[in-house]
């Protein structure tokens, strides 16, 4: 089992940064493929990023890439989400979530574990 909490969202203007961190709870984090998701209000959970166990291998969502950077520390059981150039479409709770499996996927349906999810708001 593994529970997981997100931190680091808040109102933010375009082309500014955040930094969202997530937290996860069990001895296992090592062995489990990292990812976030975000959701806009009347939207789909889409896709953002997502880490491999070691970290050495990273997949990111079209709308994202080159502004976005996933990052973990297996010693602190934290996985992070570095946000530059962002974007007012890019406003939406953004979820931490994890797989106890390898390979990098975008499904939702594929991670078995979820934050509560934060708030990041882009202002134009």
């Amino acid at each position: 089992q593994v529970q997981l909490v997100e931190s680091g969202g808040g109102l933010v203007q375009a082309g500014g940064s955040l930094r969202l961190s997530c937290a996860a709870s069990g001895r296992t984090f090592s062995r489990h493929v990292m990812g976030w998701f975000r959701q806009a209000p009347g939207k789909e959970r889409d896709f953002v990023a997502a880490i491999s166990w070691s970290g050495d291998n990273t997949i990111y969502g079209d709308s994202v890439k080159g502004r976005f950077t996933i990052s973990r520390d297996n010693t602190k059981n934290t996985v992070a989400l570095q946000m530059n150039s962002l974007k007012p479409e890019d406003t939406a709770v953004y979820y931490c979530a994890a797989r106890p499996y390898s390979g990098l996927v975008v499904s939702t349906t594929r991670y078995d574990y979820w934050g509560q999810g934060t708030q990041v708001t882009v202002s134009s």
